[in-house]
């Protein structure tokens, strides 16, 4: 009968089993011993310090060589809680590729994956590529031309995009692990990861394609891993498990810490439990009082742990949720769970070791928080992980095996840039169409041969341990390639008439500003293309020189007095087929267009649309005469120019109405306007006559007064 002896070094505490391994392939517990870390010596997972750890596991060695002699080798699992989960994506521009193969996208999952290494790296400062083993990833999304799709395989467009989700595990785990059992003087007979080996343990292989969530609830932490599709896809952890929960009974009822975990413990199992607090007061307390007591709490573990199933998860819930470890057994806790991803409560379950199908668990103790050191103990018997050597060009890659390694496994292990694959792009293209830069991509290189062995092989070809891989870089790609009519568009030719004259017209294409007819021409890097098209009466106009017609029909506008006027009446009007249109207007072949112009305006038109009167006029009767008096009380200045009111006025021009004298006329100002004169040989007097009335040279007249000079002569 064979012994394995396996450690689960823990948080709080180390548990240490010996099982033996029957004929049958079946095991039994031999021994199991628990003892707890006298020190904070493990955070998260990972060793802080090896010392106290290698104390503990020595003293647990020690004890059960008592009953099982000397203990050299065992099994080990670094922690779930130290594995670190990063999103990583790639985009690779096909548009010049042919038809993708499984090869290629095997090559863009590789990238993908080293850029969740940077994101991770990035979020670690301080660390480098090599200090994480990648342990496995799972693609969640392929993209082409941002659209969703479920393969690749065949598929063309112009780019392609994959999001995938990558599990590392920092090298420095491994190595203290390592350093805590060589002061124990153990060597490790098998390693695996935590949650590998509880999925392995309760998960048979053929239920590993469904979607199944394992959460391992330990003191301070809560370790997640999530099956799908046969593999573990996805891992997680949050810094709340079952330690949360005491430390709410140790509030509540003032209880020293190990009080309170064996009261949580009884919650489940009797209807009263039995208090002590640390006064020394005693009473006797339904359990369901003390439930509700502490449903904050275990609401809040709930809460945390649903939210990083959904996370790892790709937001959905899972087909199921198997419950490990001590803390599973928190009240409430499935039903909450249940609840929360919206799951029949029968779909969320602690399990015990009497669910490992490999186990016999009679007169034992079928706690959860054994099914991990046992599952270690097991899956580091069966599928252990171990370490693979190989050659890549040149170069000695050491590889942490936790599942079938593969050519991209190692390149990953290597460092090899997943850019690296292809023979360099060809250089692209520049160029500025209708001001926007468009960049034309080279053409991607020829993929690099990967030899294994001698042999030619693929991303996903199985590699073992001594194999020698050699790449063999591929042909660089060609210079990026566009003619003009793969970048614009044109439209057909037209056939106007515009003021009498037959035009054809058709899009004005310039390259580098020069009138370009061959729309096979091969652009240039740096070239700057203009298309004018012909849409528009504004577009035809320009085609055909004549955009100086659009200002002919803008508003006729003046400006008068500092204040812009504008006159619609009086701005030419452009027609298309004899109905009034603007330059916005839609062109067609066919189409006529006319221009309806107008005379330009005088001053004295302008001043009586603004009711301005330049001069002051009126008729009188003068010695039988019909005058008509007139004088400016108005001067106007056109663009700072003296005028008067015939001057012809154009768009754009500066008015500016200078009032003079305004007093009225008087009978003197007669003589101004009529050539009466007193006859030479007249000797006598004369009346100043008005209306008939006598008045003097000085007095006022008026429009429609009848003056006369009555002579008296001597007698």
């Amino acid at each position: 009968m064979k012994k394995i002896f396996a450690l689960d070094i823990g948080t709080r505490s180390v548990v240490g089993v010996i099982l033996e391994k029957r004929d049958d392939s079946h095991y039994s517990i031999a021994d199991l011993l628990i003892e707890e870390h006298k020190e904070r010596a493990m955070v998260d997972g990972q060793i802080h310090n090896v010392l106290h750890v290698a104390e503990v596991i020595q003293h647990i060695k020690v004890k059960l060589e008592e009953s099982h002699g000397p203990l050299t080798h065992v099994n080990v699992a670094a922690a779930g809680r130290s594995l670190k989960t990063e999103s990583g994506s790639a985009l690779l521009n096909i548009k010049k590729h042919a038809a993708l193969t499984e090869d290629d996208i095997h090559r863009l999952e590789l990238a993908a994956v080293q850029n969740a290494q940077e994101q991770l790296i990035y979020h670690q400062d301080g660390k480098i590529a090599s200090h994480y083993y990648c342990v496995g990833y799972s693609v969640l999304h392929y993209y082409i031309d941002d659209q969703e799709i479920g393969s690749l395989i065949d598929q063309q467009g112009e780019e392609i995009k994959i999001e995938v989700i990558a599990t590392f595990l920092p090298r420095v785990v491994v190595e203290s692990l390592i350093a805590s059992l060589k002061r124990a003087d153990l060597t490790i007979n098998g390693l695996t990861l935590e949650p590998i080996a509880a999925i392995n343990a309760l998960i048979p292989a053929t239920m590993r394609r469904l979607n199944v969530a394992l959460v391992d609830i330990g003191a301070g932490t809560s370790d997640i891993a999530i099956t799908d599709d046969n593999t573990v896809v996805a891992y997680g952890m949050v810094p709340t498990a079952g330690d949360e929960i005491t430390e709410a009974l140790c509030d509540h009822y003032l209880l020293d810490f190990p009080v309170a975990e064996k009261i949580k413990r009884e919650l489940l199992t009797k209807d009263t439990v039995k208090i002590a607090d640390i006064l020394g007061f005693e009473q006797i307390i339904a359990s369901a009082e003390a439930i509700e007591h502490i449903k904050p709490a275990i609401e809040n573990l709930a809460g945390s742990i649903t939210n990083e199933i959904l996370h790892l998860n790709s937001n959905r819930a899972p087909k199921a949720v198997l419950l490990v470890g001590g803390g599973s057994l928190t009240p409430l806790l499935e039903k909450e769970l249940a609840e929360r991803l919206e799951l029949p409560l029968n779909r969320v379950a602690v399990r015990g070791i009497d669910a490992i199908p490999l186990l016999n668990t009679d007169n034992t103790t079928r706690s959860p928080e054994l099914v991990t050191p046992i599952g270690i103990a097991i899956a580091a018997e069966h599928s252990p992980i171990k370490y693979v050597t190989v050659m890549v060009n040149g170069q000695t890659v050491r590889l942490f095996e936790v599942k079938e390694m593969t050519v991209a496994d190692a390149l990953l292990a290597a460092n090899v840039q997943a850019k690296k694959l292809y023979g360099k792009p060809g250089l692209g293209l520049a160029v500025t169409v209708n001001g926007q830069q468009i960049l034309i991509p080279g053409e991607l290189g020829s993929p690099t041969t990967i030899l294994v062995n001698g042999k030619i092989a693929s991303m996903k070809h199985p590699i073992q341990n001594g194999d020698i891989l050699e790449l063999r870089e591929g042909e660089n790609g060609a210079v990026g390639h566009a003619s003009l009519n793969e970048l614009i568009e044109t439209t057909p030719p037209l056939t106007i008439t515009a003021f009498d004259e037959i035009y054809e017209l058709q899009s004005t294409i310039r390259v580098n500003n020069n009138i370009m007819t061959n729309l096979h021409y091969s652009v240039q890097d740096g070239d700057v293309i203009t298309c004018t098209p012909l849409q528009t009466i504004e577009d035809a106009l320009n085609t055909i020189d004549k955009s100086s017609v659009l200002e002919q029909v803008q508003p006729f506008k003046l400006i008068i007095d500092h204040q812009s006027i504008e006159f619609p009446a009086l701005s030419d009007e452009l027609l298309l087929n004899g109905i009034p249109a603007k330059k916005q207007y839609p062109i067609q072949d066919g189409d006529v267009l006319t221009l309806k112009p107008h005379t330009n305006p005088t001053v004295d038109f302008i001043s009586q649309h603004v009711h301005l009167t330049l001069y002051n006029t009126i008729h009188v009767r003068f010695q039988g005469e019909e005058l008509m008096l007139s004088k400016p009380i108005i001067d106007v200045l056109v663009n700072r120019e003296p005028a008067n009111a015939q001057t012809i006025l154009t768009s754009g021009d500066s008015l500016q109405f200078i009032t003079l004298d305004q007093s009225g006329w008087h009978y003197n100002d007669i003589f101004r306007f009529s050539d009466w004169q007193l006859p030479i040989a007249f000797k006598g007097t004369f009346n100043i006559l008005r209306n008939g009335e006598a008045v003097n040279f000085d007095a006022p007249i008026f429009g429609g007064d009848t003056l006369a000079i009555e002579l008296i002569p001597t007698v």
